[in-house]
């Protein structure tokens, strides 16, 4: 039996690893101790999803560790020898690194080399993917030639037509305290992969969403603006008129492509893993589609202030994901990404 570990077990990308790969057969084990409670309070606790995932799969075995304690890190890599390593345990927020500057890069730039080093050092065949993100492209973006229409701010460069591919510059640019943190555990994962040889690839993430996504109002776009449609809350938009601009991919998607690089692996890569054109949605039109499957008429409250670093439009590429691996496509639309979140909360699960 093959054997998985996954970071951030019970987030949203962690749990559909987790979901995924128990469905194949795999013996998973999963890594979470539910910081996002303490970084966002009782919206962001995923403990629920650690329950679901130990009712679901009789091979999932949960880890109650700190990816920041190294000696703990390095023992389960150890006993374990994984395969695959799978690290989406994270600091996300933009706001929060600002105010907690040192658990943010203790986080995601510290645990991630804790995760690599042990990793080389007891199971140097495995693959690595690490869950990096499109803000290690700072605010770089903005500078890139911009078209109002009604809804939405879209590229007027025809050189971004298909979105931003991988070679777009990181340095020099505004990312964010946690844009940096994340910088560093990107350029670190490729640094593994072309001085060690790790079989090991950064996914750029736009907007990873799903039914399974513990939104906040500082973490989870879509999955928060549904839950306040749902729930008759104000959401606030930060400046850009509302017509800023995300590629949204379903977790699920994520999880495939994970298992395609498994197959054909290889070092230091790096994709920038979105929903593409087709997959992209303003504010403005994401409140349209909430609002037309919950009959609610979006309750909203415009601060004329964007956020630092925020992207006023970003759309992923997917040019070399789809070269590299043809046998990979996205399978879930908006639309259908839409009626995923809409259906859980209308349910009631989660938080």
């Amino acid at each position: 039996m093959v054997t998985l570990l996954v970071t951030g077990s019970s987030g949203l990308i962690g749990s559909e690893v987790v979901d995924y790969f128990s469905r194949l057969g795999w013996q998973v084990h999963g890594v979470d101790n539910n910081m996002r409670a303490e970084f966002f309070g009782p919206g962001g606790d995923t403990r629920w999803n650690q329950h679901r995932l130990l009712a679901t799969h009789k091979s999932f075995k949960h880890h109650e560790l700190d990816i920041r304690d190294r000696a703990s890190v390095g023992g389960l890599l150890e006993t374990l020898k994984p395969s695959l390593i799978v690290h989406t345990a994270a600091q996300p927020s933009h706001d929060l690194a600002a105010s907690r500057p040192f658990d943010d890069f203790d986080v995601n730039a510290v645990g991630t080399l804790n995760l690599l080093e042990a990793t080389r050092r007891n199971a140097p065949g495995a693959v690595f993917v690490h869950m990096s993100t499109n803000k290690v492209y700072g605010d770089r973006p903005n500078t890139i030639r911009l078209k109002e229409t009604q809804t939405r701010w879209d590229y007027e460069d025809p050189a971004y037509a298909g979105g931003i591919r991988e070679d777009f510059p990181i340095d020099q640019s505004k990312h964010s305290l946690f844009g940096a943190s994340k910088v560093a555990a990107d350029v670190m994962v490729q640094e593994y992969g072309r001085y060690f040889g790790l079989k090991s690839c950064c996914l750029r993430g736009g907007c990873l969403t799903g039914p399974n996504h513990s939104g906040v109002e500082l973490h989870g776009f879509l999955s928060y603006l549904v839950k306040c449609n749902v729930q008759g809350k104000a959401y606030k938009v930060y400046g850009y008129k509302g017509k800023q601009v995300r590629d949204n991919i379903h977790s699920v998607d994520v999880a495939r492509f994970i298992h395609a690089f498994y197959e054909n692996p290889r070092c230091g890569e790096v994709y920038n893993i979105g929903g593409g054109r087709g997959n992209s949605v303003s504010i403005l039109e994401a409140f349209d589609r909430a609002a037309t499957l919950s009959g609610k008429k979006m309750n909203f409250e415009y601060v004329d202030k964007n956020r630092e670093g925020d992207h006023i439009c970003y759309i992923s590429d997917l040019t070399k994901m789809r070269t590299h691996y043809p046998g990979w496509d996205i399978s879930k639309n908006l639309d259908a990404v839409f009626e995923e979140i809409y259906g859980k909360w209308k349910m009631g699960n989660g938080n």
